[in-house]
């Protein structure tokens, strides 16, 4: 789609050579002699980048920057000034504009910068994009935690919804950092339950004693250091939905009252011969194979029958990558929440990498990558830079990309000037990258310039 760029200036040879200019980058170009008719022109149609001078009679290039922003934060705005109001421009900067030039204008340097920042302009468009996209999918899902539009991610949904309403135990599985807790508290906030306790237990986080007294409770004096008696996980869950996270980890003794309470709802606590009946859902998760558990001894057959009622498996993240943008965004909204930044997306370099990584930690290995890069990011878009070595790594030699059928000429152009456009400007690095000489590369931007593309 052909970009539209506003050039508001009172003096009509500036106004209409940077138009002339503007329409030989092949630009739809608007152009206004006051800032009154340039908000008009704004307030009209869709413009995606302002030129605007700075000292005009009436509306001045200040007060239509302040309207611009307040009105469309995502238009970029450049600055025209004389030499003695530089200082004026910085302030505008501050405002809010993206930059300023000087009079008479460099072209070569405004072109590459309105190609930069309408590309910059895109990626926010984007990124609002999907972000309107991630809050419609939280809208429209009953439990809104969970987020992908993959097929996996729908058909795991499907099926979360269409046990949840029994009481049958579930064993969910998956690698580690999948989203097993995720999948067994959407089973809970879906269930006739949902209004119960929902308990988590992380069983490899717990020593063998502690874990069976933290599981059933213990009565007073039943060991050293139990100076009150104490309620156990199964019996807070009564009424809800227990979830234990990491079951082959638990030993052999363990099991055994486990499967009591699945075969007969009830249990005594650690020292104590009261018992305790309870009406509790459970959800187990594994990343181990339990099977392979079971022919080592390690873990109960009978247990696993009791528990594998329904079997839940939550696909790695390298499986469901069209996903990652959803995802990469929630997390962004998260962890700007809570770090009072605002990042407002991704640059195309740095999703691409993401996306070509195999996430070997998967969601748990994204949020941190994310979180890293909202710490460590200057800008307001995340750069590959601003991501851990391990992903960016991929994208340590960027790309461009050429349509079949490209011109040699064309694509010899986009080259120079993508190259241009990576290092900042400056031509003396684009040269050495490029392994042509200055001179050269001045004359093949001269021709460009002059040079209306087809």
């Amino acid at each position: 789609m052909v970009k539209t760029i506003l050039v508001c200036d009172d003096e009509k040879n500036i106004r209409e050579g940077l138009g002339l200019a503007l329409e030989m980058d092949n630009y739809n170009v608007l152009l206004a002699e006051s800032g009154e008719v340039a908000w008009s022109q704004i307030n009209k149609n869709d413009v995606d980048l302002v030129i605007t001078d700075l000292r005009m009679e009436g509306m001045g290039g200040e007060e239509l920057l302040k309207k611009i922003v307040s009105s469309y934060p995502n238009i970029p705005v450049f600055i025209l000034t004389g030499h003695g109001t530089i200082e004026t421009a910085v302030n505008a900067m501050r405002d809010g504009a993206v930059d300023f030039f000087t009079k008479p204008v460099d072209l070569d340097r405004l072109s590459l910068m309105v190609k930069k920042s309408l590309k910059n302009k895109d990626l926010l468009d984007e990124n609002i994009k999907i972000k309107e996209e991630l809050a419609a999918l939280k809208a429209k899902n009953r439990y809104g935690k969970m987020i992908g539009t993959s097929n996996k991610i729908k058909d795991l949904m499907d099926t979360i919804a269409q046990v949840s309403s029994s009481k049958a135990s579930v064993l969910v599985t998956g690698e580690s950092g999948v989203g097993k807790e995720l999948v067994a508290d959407a089973i809970h906030q879906l269930s006739p339950r949902r209004t119960g306790p929902f308990i988590k237990v992380h069983c490899a986080a717990l020593t063998e004693s502690l874990l069976e007294s933290e599981l059933f409770g213990h009565e007073k004096g039943a060991f050293t250091g139990a100076i009150a008696a104490k309620k156990g996980r199964f019996e807070l869950a009564d009424g809800g939905t227990i979830f234990l996270d990491e079951i082959g980890e638990i030993n052999l003794s363990t099991q055994i009252k486990i499967l009591r309470v699945l075969q007969e709802h009830q249990f005594e606590r650690v020292g104590g011969e009261k018992t305790i009946n309870v009406d509790v859902r459970v959800v187990t998760a594994t990343n181990k194979n339990l099977q392979e558990e079971i022919e080592k001894g390690n873990f109960r057959e009978d247990l696993f029958y009791r528990l594998n009622v329904v079997q839940l498996t939550v696909p790695p993240l390298r499986e469901r990558k069209e996903d990652i943008p959803l995802l990469m965004t929630a997390f962004l909204e998260q962890i700007n929440n809570e770090n009072g930044r605002d990042i407002k997306g991704f640059t195309d370099a740095a999703k691409h990498s993401m996306l070509s990584y195999d996430w070997p930690g998967n969601i748990r290995e994204l949020r941190n990558c994310v979180e890293a890069a909202v710490v460590l990011s200057r800008n307001d878009l995340i750069e590959v830079g601003d991501l851990p070595l391990q992903v960016r790594k991929l994208s340590e030699n960027p790309s461009i990309t050429v349509d079949i059928g490209t011109s040699l000429a064309d694509t010899e152009k986009q080259l120079i000037l993508e190259t241009l456009a990576a290092v900042n400007g400056n031509k003396t690095k684009a040269a050495e990258i490029l392994k042509i000489g200055r001179k050269t590369l001045h004359r093949k931007i001269e021709e460009y310039s002059k040079t209306v593309d087809k």
